[in-house]
């Protein structure tokens, strides 16, 4: 409790800088802003620092003690394209930017752990602070890790944090294993052959054949995949035509898929190649399927989830942290520092989320209230993992 006692006295200083990053948002590769404001506090903080990593990416690096141990702390930093329709003080003041997705709370809370540990430096070994760009869609967490953030800068075990809308705020939630889906996306184009609306006979539809594709796509899930394995298959485009009285040459289909392994990924992408073939000879038309693959899925490791249980139970309660709550289909590139590395990413409860207060939402703000409740938990853990009696 002395930690979150000292972090308190600087809540308020936090606060106006939450508030001030917020009122500034930056898309992905484009916060040059937030990553020199991070950077200078964390120089003026006489933290060793390192800007560019992974484009407009910012690192931070304090030793204590002699143990070689190493652990990684990652906040993100971007902000989302939409527009923000609060009217508070802080809110953007950039048209179609907005921090929908507390980005700025991530960014403060892990800014003023650092702060904290440079001031107190109660551990032994290194503690690595990876502030990402990039994360709504731009893979900022693969670019760093292609620019060699682990070997730049080895650690044992990399952790995150998301608030989350839903959560009491200030608990925590906590999964050992999987925490968020993969998000793969598809194209589907249908060629056919226009004609007049009137004379059907003398076209081929890929409207008609567009439709039966898209309901055939409904059974992948349903009649594909072992009930057991959860997964989510969604058209989200139909683009066809241009008038009332012609049918069009071309059809376009565009969607989302989700789950949590890449086995269950690659089922899906097959049952979908089969449809699309199959549609396409019983409809007569070309049927063109291209799948992309995008962030894997953000799996915790066991023995590093049970650490961020306990280190969450010892700052809130044994109430205050909960290990059955369902993940989410939702995707962060997170994934691939998990990919590399063991580690855990918690969500952190950010309040009930009335009003539109829920992520990717016009409404939304980060709870400031949390802010003390988030930068004592990254000082534990990193004093917990790295302690002197560990070594």
């Amino acid at each position: 409790m002395k930690i979150l006692d000292a972090v308190k006295q600087q809540h308020a200083a936090l606060t106006t800088l939450r508030r001030d990053i917020h009122a500034h948002p930056e898309l992905a590769f484009d916060e040059h802003r937030t990553a020199a404001l991070v950077a200078d506090r964390l120089e003026a903080a006489g933290i060793e620092t390192h800007r560019g990593i992974g484009r407009t990416g910012v690192v931070g690096v304090i030793r204590a003690g002699t143990s070689k141990r190493a652990i990684g702390l990652r906040a993100d930093m971007d902000a989302l394209p939409m527009q923000e329709r609060n009217t508070f003080p802080h809110h953007s003041k950039h048209p179609g930017r907005m921090h929908a997705c507390g980005h700025d709370g991530h960014t403060t809370m892990l800014l003023g752990a650092a702060e904290h540990l440079a001031r107190h430096p109660d551990f032994d070994g290194t503690v690595v602070f990876i502030f990402q760009p990039a994360e709504e869609g731009d893979g900022g967490g693969r670019e760093m890790v292609e620019d060699g953030l682990f070997e730049r800068f080895p650690m044992d075990a990399v952790f995150g944090l998301h608030n989350w809308p839903g959560l009491p705020a200030g608990s925590f939630a906590v999964h050992a294993g999987p925490v968020m889906a993969s998000a793969d996306r598809f194209d589907i184009e249908v060629l056919g052959h226009g004609a007049h609306a009137a004379m059907p006979h003398l076209g081929v539809d890929p409207v008609v054949a567009g439709s039966a594709l898209v309901q055939a796509l409904q059974t992948v899930v349903t009649r594909t995949l072992d009930p057991l394995d959860p997964a989510v298959l969604s058209v989200t485009q139909f683009h066809a035509g241009e008038a009332y009285n012609v049918i069009p040459d071309r059809a376009r289909i565009t969607g989302t898929v989700r789950a949590f392994s890449t086995e269950v990924q690659a089922q899906i992408e097959a049952a979908m190649q089969r449809i699309c073939q199959g549609i396409g000879t019983a409809y007569n038309v070309n049927v063109r399927f291209n799948y992309m693959r995008g962030y894997p899925a953000t799996i915790n490791t066991p023995a590093e989830a049970t650490v961020c249980a306990e280190v969450a139970r010892a700052l809130v309660g044994e109430g205050g942290v909960r290990t059955d709550v369902k993940p989410s289909m939702g995707a962060e590139d997170f994934a691939y520092f998990l990919h590399e590395k063991p580690g855990c990413y918690v969500w952190l409860g950010n309040g009930p989320g009335e009003g539109g207060c829920t992520l990717h939402n016009p409404n939304y703000d980060f709870n400031d209230a949390v802010i003390p409740t988030g930068v004592t938990y990254w000082v534990n853990l990193a004093q917990r993992l790295l302690a002197a009696s560990a070594a």
